[in-house]
């Protein structure tokens, strides 16, 4: 499947009646083109572990380790088990939390992601700081290319910098060196965001040990954040990445962030494992 160009390969183990065991080498393999399906991440959908959950969805990333949160991920196996039970409400497990997921549209799914973390131990950060722009920049002290990026952990943590121009930006070159920057003992998600309105963000998003992906839900729900609360956007807005468009929505009642978006059913099949 692929929620707004973000690629998955989801296995459906809740028959298994344990959590699925993949080894890092058949991981990268799946994720591989050359040698698999191709995706960003893999997701298996096993037995909940909240007693009024639906199901629990674990997640790896492309380099075969397991992660906490997928905002994209999660509304792809949500529009699955709304079609198998024909709701329109379902409770996702993660090991960032429980989700609540609804539809939206025919092959539109709305996602709660629930508070974003904002605490510098939070995120986490390697020191103390404010996350609304943390002190890293690139270049030099008076002319930095790039400086005082937001911090957010929405199940995973995000650097998002702002750019006058992100198709002029070199993210790949840029992310791959930031993701690793010893302010981040987990790593980072790096994002570069293009304000292009108080309700419009082009958004590109590095993706630890993933690269450059064409969408990513949790960096989306993360640049938004980190723009409003800098005053750049209001609390609501479309987020336009590589694969599509996101709408975004931090909500002012309870804080949560809201991200509704297309899947896709690309095929179903087998694989060896």
């Amino acid at each position: 499947m692929n929620g707004c160009g973000n690629e998955f390969a989801i296995f459906d183990a809740r028959e298994l009646g344990n959590p699925l065991v993949l080894e890092h080498d058949k991981i990268i393999a799946i994720s591989d083109p050359a040698t698999g399906d191709g995706c960003d991440q893999l997701l298996a959908i096993e037995q909940p572990v909240s007693p009024n959950s639906d199901i629990f969805m674990r997640i790896w990333n492309s380099k075969g380790n397991e992660v906490g949160a997928c905002g994209n991920g999660t509304r792809c196996v949500a529009w699955l088990i709304m079609e198998e039970t024909g709701r329109d409400k379902i409770l996702i497990d993660t090991k960032a939390g429980t989700l609540i997921a609804t539809r939206a549209g025919e092959h539109m799914v709305t996602v709660d992601m629930g508070k974003p973390k904002l605490d510098w131990e939070e995120i986490p950060l390697e020191e103390r700081m404010d996350t609304r722009g943390i002190d890293l920049q690139i270049g030099p002290i008076d002319a930095p290319v790039l400086a005082l990026p937001g911090a957010v952990n929405m199940g995973n943590p995000h650097a998002v910098f702002f750019v006058d121009d992100v198709e002029k930006t070199a993210v790949e070159t840029l992310g791959s060196m930031l993701e690793f920057h010893p302010l981040f003992p987990e790593q980072a998600n790096i994002g570069f965001a293009q304000i292009l309105s108080k309700t419009e963000i082009r958004l590109r998003v590095w993706e630890r040990e993933a690269g450059l992906t064409k969408a990513c839900g949790t960096g989306a729900c993360a640049a938004l954040v980190a723009a409003s609360r800098r005053g750049f956007t209001e609390r609501k807005a479309k987020i336009i990445v590589d694969g599509g468009e996101l709408e975004i929505e931090w909500r002012k009642s309870d804080d949560h962030v809201l991200m509704s978006g297309p899947i896709k059913l690309e095929f179903t099949g087998d694989v060896p494992l």
